[in-house]
């Protein structure tokens, strides 16, 4: 597989055109190609001799995934399947302004993107999972579903929420060159603090991150309050309890402006009850943080379940009695396999299917 031209730097570039002899204009032209006019093909690029059209045809690819199927839901949410160059297949979801959520303007749009083909991490609720673990996407990747998704949709993406598939910190070499790509003026252009990385927790890779220079938002994959009910769900609260988690928490604090928000799903029987509330809120206290609820999106072969509305709601109110901000998130999309790595799993479910 050919590297992707979308994933060259201006400086990159300027090496391979110096290289071929060009002069270094041509890497505007070239970037300007990529990402302001979108093209499909290196042909395409007119105002190139034709001799350096060649070259790079030689040399680099473009599309580095491609659209398979695509999901639309009641609430106009739209989930998107793509196919990777190696037959992989990776989940975006594009939703709708949610003002409380996100912090959002109504007329903003949120794409949810995927940063590796399955999940090493093993969460106990999530289907990215299942299948296990496949390969970390390159930076083109994870920036190719923002193209996709906006070609697709035939609307303008404001932000960017890393809670697809995989975990972004186990990434972090390419996670920091996707928002390189993603935030550049000469790149997608979002700015640093309309894109959320969301973690299960890894401590080392949150306090590298809290040093990056760029105003990125974090959220916590918290979903227990406390380690006898975090470590029933989330595997990595053995390497790394609650409270190393919130020392870093509060690192990360020091270094952004922005609040943290801690994500919490709620399922009926193991995390949803009053003390796990009570607890939940003194910890968000302690950051200043805030809380989305979830309740539990169902997952076929999964056994937990969601509290009823009631419970979510005395939950929430535990939260907003300690003055946290705290949203009930009822959720978006759950009529189109919302749960992230459904979609993907029944297709490669299907093509196993066919083969055999």
């Amino acid at each position: 597989m050919k590297p992707s031209l979308f994933n060259q730097t201006p400086d990159e570039l300027s090496a391979v055109l110096s290289d071929l002899g060009e002069p270094s204009y041509r890497g505007e032209q070239i970037l300007d190609w990529l990402w302001r006019k979108r093209t499909s093909s290196i042909d395409e690029m007119s105002n190139l001799p034709a001799r350096l059209r060649d070259q790079l045809k030689a040399s680099f690819s473009l599309q580095s995934l491609s659209p398979t199927r695509a999901q639309g839901s009641s609430d106009s949410t739209r989930k998107f399947l793509f196919r990777l160059h190696d037959g992989r297949y990776v989940e975006t979801v594009l939703i709708p302004a949610s003002p409380a959520l996100f912090g959002e303007r109504s007329d903003r749009r949120t794409l949810c993107v995927s940063s590796q083909v399955g999940c090493a991490f093993g969460c106990k609720f999530c289907a990215s999972g299942l299948d296990g673990f496949t390969r970390n996407l390159s930076a083109d990747e994870i920036a190719g579903q923002v193209l996709l998704a906006e070609e697709l949709s035939k609307e303008k993406v404001n932000n960017i929420v890393f809670m697809g598939m995989g975990e972004p910190l186990a990434n972090m070499t390419q996670l920091l060159r996707a928002l390189d790509l993603i935030t550049a003026p000469w790149g997608l252009g979002i700015g640093a603090r309309h894109i959320t990385v969301s973690t299960s927790g890894l401590v080392p890779q949150i306090r590298k991150l809290a040093d990056h220079p760029q105003q990125i938002r974090l959220a916590i994959s918290l979903h227990g309050a406390s380690d006898e009910v975090r470590s029933q769900i989330m595997p990595i609260n053995q390497r790394w309890p609650v409270s190393k988690l919130f020392e870093v928490l509060k690192y990360w604090a020091t270094r952004k402006a922005q609040k943290i928000t801690l994500e919490y799903i709620l399922i009926d029987g193991l995390n949803a009850d009053a003390s796990q509330a009570h607890l939940l809120a003194r910890r968000a206290q302690s950051l200043n943080a805030k809380v989305n609820l979830i309740p539990y999106n169902t997952v076929e072969g999964l056994l937990w379940k969601r509290p009823s509305e009631d419970a979510c709601s005395a939950f929430r109110d535990v939260l907003t009695e300690y003055g946290v901000p705290a949203t009930l998130r009822l959720e978006k999309g759950h009529d189109i396999d919302a749960a992230c790595g459904q979609l993907r799993l029944k297709e490669e479910e299907s093509a196993k299917g066919l083969q055999a």
